[in-house]
């Protein structure tokens, strides 16, 4: 009752339905496309509104609606998360579910804690505790810098920089702390005197995560940006001999899956495309339409990997109940035992709504199939406070009511970028992401 009450007062306040479709969706009352995304981004939204850390503002790593927690991790808080949340907060303000104010001061509140936070050259870890400000050890090791989930921060905070970059007094002041944090990452370092970027760098064990990150996967957004750093660049080979590998980051040129191509590989791994995340993660801000460089259309392959993992899913090999057209896609998400980078590859029978969701640029038709599916046939089975609920799966009767920051973030991005491409339009206005287009060889 109270989510049909929220969607009434919702779409009613944002006057999104037409007279013959106010309300929600029951037997006798029909709700658009339109209105349905935007109720779908309003309490997706929600989740770095109301949800956020209170202390810090920003996004925490999970919430449970069971008030099941690891660890009283309450007040932990992931980097790359807010950084997708901080997308969110502008997509709230041009839909109206905030005021324009209420962001700035919010956001103003962040980047302040930003400030103060644990940063390690520069780069913020994946965990920190919102309360104090200081890391949280991701595992026993990862206790300093990680340039993944840092560079996802970044891309959401140059996206805020470049809306509020023109605004009044406040606004510009917010921009310039945010100029001053981006300035002040250190991609360089985390080369480590190698051509290729490493993705974390510990004060106390120093290399010895010793993870080099390439190959294709969710991490193009950090070599694009390093590239384009004013301060601490990397030159054009790390990204070609390290995340490109010398050009073996090309798929055979003959390689199909379901009659679509791949152009691009994970060390040598999966015909299928891995999970779906690498779709997203980087293309929140970077904008695939026409982005192409000597390896790839990067607007191809991301449609071709979405269109992949979708028919898997309706081909069903492994015979789950509830697979088809209205209910596809595999990423990673929570999973019945624990957490789980679900892809064709490794298939449990668990659907993540924000696969589905976040692919709404490349397959807009199918993805609202499965908005429709989720919200009308499997309503509060699925359906919260916050959006649609991380994971479940109707073979195994299982559905846990629990969320986690970067797969809401980029529901509500993506769907903005469908709708309207604000964040495409604002993080590609960045000069920076010029200068990383032309370095990199990228097509103008």
């Amino acid at each position: 009752m109270k989510l049909l009450l929220s969607a009434w007062v919702l779409i009613g306040c944002l006057t999104a339905c037409t007279n013959s479709q106010k309300g929600v969706v029951n037997d006798q009352l029909g709700i658009s496309d339109d209105s349905l995304l935007t109720l779908v981004q309003y309490n997706t939204f929600q989740y770095f509104w109301n949800g956020a850390e209170p202390t810090s503002g920003a996004a925490r790593e999970r919430f449970h609606a069971d008030n099941i927690y690891p660890d009283n991790d309450k007040h932990i808080i992931t980097s790359g998360g807010t950084g997708f949340g901080v997308m969110a907060i502008l997509v709230g303000i041009e839909r109206k579910f905030i005021t324009r104010e209420e962001g700035v001061q919010r956001l103003t509140k962040l980047v302040n804690w930003l400030e103060k936070a644990d940063r390690f050259h520069g780069a913020w870890p994946h965990w920190l505790n919102g309360e104090t400000g200081k890391v949280k050890p991701f595992s026993p090791k990862d206790n300093g810098g990680d340039l993944v989930e840092t560079s996802y921060l970044a891309q959401g905070l140059l996206c805020v920089r470049q809306y509020f970059k023109d605004g009044n007094d406040e606004e510009k002041q917010l921009a310039g702390k945010i100029d001053k944090l981006w300035r002040e990452i250190e991609f360089d370092w985390y080369r480590n005197d190698k051509n290729v970027l490493y993705w974390h760098w510990s004060p106390q064990y120093e290399w010895e995560m010793n993870f080099a990150v390439e190959g294709y996967n969710e991490c193009l957004i950090m070599y694009f940006l390093a590239a384009g750093s004013p301060t601490h660049p990397i030159p054009a080979e790390v990204y070609h001999e390290g995340w490109a590998r010398k050009g073996s980051i090309q798929n055979d040129p003959a390689h199909e899956q379901y009659g679509y191509h791949l152009s691009l590989k994970h060390n040598g791994a999966p015909q299928f495309g891995g999970p779906l995340f690498w779709s997203h993660y980087s293309f929140l801000g970077l904008n695939p339409h026409n982005l192409k460089d000597r390896y790839a259309d990067y607007w191809e392959h991301n449609r071709n990997h979405t269109l992949i993992n979708r028919q898997y899913c309706l081909e069903n090999p492994k015979q789950y109940t509830g697979y088809g057209e209205s209910c596809w896609g595999l990423t990673a998400s929570y999973s019945i035992n624990g957490y789980a980078a679900h892809s064709p590859n490794e298939d449990l029978g668990v659907i993540s709504p924000t696969a589905a969701l976040s692919s709404f640029p490349y397959t807009p038709d199918e993805s609202m199939k499965v908005v429709r599916y989720l919200y009308e046939s499997l309503g509060s089975k699925v359906f919260g406070e916050y959006g649609f609920y991380d994971a479940f799966s109707e073979h195994n009767n299982w559905y846990l009511p629990r969320y986690l920051a970067i797969d809401q973030g980029p529901i509500v991005v993506m769907i903005e970028n469908h709708r309207t491409g604000l964040l495409w339009n604002l993080f590609m206005s960045a000069p920076e992401v010029q200068v990383s287009k032309a370095k990199l060889g990228f097509e103008p």
